[in-house]
């Protein structure tokens, strides 16, 4: 009996202890374990990501367990980024489509034994003019969706959108999949509406906190795990939470920076360590999870940028993030990608990158959600 009671309560302090290593306290057993598991790779490891990577690649779409980093390695990446950017201002039919679509792509990932990351690339609430900020037409929008704002009530609707898709996506053992959520993000910069020349600190900070509370507390949406990534404009620990909404809003700590990493030829590999080093620093006091939300370097010109770039940086010690997600391969552009494919310049170097074990990859994890 004794042994019983003494197993009962390690078995409900260990969950109690999960638990609050998020910051929904009434996160599935499988976010949270994603989470512990990210937290304990973080530093002898790093996740290799990549946006849209089984969605289509250099030359092709929709194929059946394929992606461009599978072909050149024989493994999909560990983390795959996908995008709520089809959830809103299509057609019905198109919104619908694209859910379902979605579904298939995080549910097979997970049944893989891989792992979620979606951003919201949303078209701008107010002026319905896409993402991107156009001096024409553009519409401030933070303040009108924010609670008590002439939109509000719109972002609720898409939000039900959004937590009526987290509900459906469950894997082949029945479980809810968690999802790493990453709104808002690269708000530091002007090129979206949501960006910092369009909104206050203020009004940013009660969106974001308005959209944790409103899936987790309103529409029991239990299965996301939150990210906070500005683009990399910053050059402190002050500057970074500029606009932080708090250590009870966010579980994981980003920054996207294709700037620092041969962006136009420049490379600024000190100026990425510094920031990545500022994350890491924030999340080891704070119990977060820093990770290199968005990286890359287009077309990859340098035959060499895996190891003496990207590794060369994510093992410098005091940096230590959970993944790195580079951006994705188009289909139709000749130079728009951000991972090798066969018989692109780079594809060795990224082989040994892929060999390298500081590296995981999708074949690499082993039970991230137990």
């Amino acid at each position: 009996m004794r042994i019983f009671l003494f197993f009962n309560l390690l078995m409900l302090g260990l969950q109690s202890w999960g638990q609050q290593q998020l910051i929904d306290k009434d996160a599935t057993l499988q976010a949270q374990a994603l989470y512990k598991n990210l937290k304990r790779w973080a530093g002898s490891h790093v996740l290799f990501g990549q946006q849209d990577a089984t969605a289509y690649g250099h030359g092709w779409q929709g194929d059946k367990d394929r992606s461009d980093v599978k072909s050149v390695t024989g493994s999909h990446p560990a983390v795959i980024g996908f995008d709520f950017m089809g959830f809103s201002g299509q057609s019905p039919k198109a919104i619908s489509e694209n859910q379902q679509l979605l579904l298939q792509q995080v549910t097979d990932t997970y049944n893989r034994g891989g792992i979620t990351t979606i951003c919201w690339h949303m078209n701008n609430p107010v002026s319905n003019d896409g993402f991107y900020w156009n001096d024409s037409t553009s519409i401030a929008a933070m303040a009108a969706i924010k609670p008590g704002g002439t939109h509000h009530q719109h972002y609720k609707k898409l939000l039900k959108t959004i937590a009526a898709f987290a509900h459906r996506a469950k894997g082949q053992d029945g479980a809810a999949i968690p999802i790493i959520f990453r709104p808002f993000h690269e708000f530091d910069g002007d090129w979206f509406w949501w960006g910092k020349k369009y909104t206050s600190r203020e009004d940013f900070i009660a969106v974001w906190r308005f959209t944790v509370s409103y899936l987790r507390d309103q529409l029991k949406v239990h299965n996301f795990i939150y990210a906070f990534s500005p683009d990399c404009q910053f050059n402190s620990e002050q500057e970074f939470l500029e606009r932080y909404p708090g250590n009870d809003w966010v579980d994981i700590v980003g920054m996207d920076n294709y700037a620092d990493f041969g962006r136009d030829g420049h490379y600024d590999l000190p100026g990425a360590i510094h920031k990545l080093k500022i994350l890491s620093s924030f999340a080891e006091k704070n119990g977060k999870i820093a990770a290199l939300t968005e990286t890359g370097l287009e077309s990859i010109p340098n035959p060499q940028w895996w190891n003496d770039v990207l590794l060369k940086v994510l093992k410098t010690a005091g940096v230590n993030m959970a993944y790195a997600l580079v951006w994705r391969n188009d289909t139709n552009s000749p130079t728009h990608y951000y991972a090798p494919f066969p018989g692109q310049i780079s594809a060795a170097d990224f082989l040994k990158f892929y060999q390298d074990p500081f590296t995981l990859f999708e074949k690499d994890l082993k039970e991230p959600y137990q």
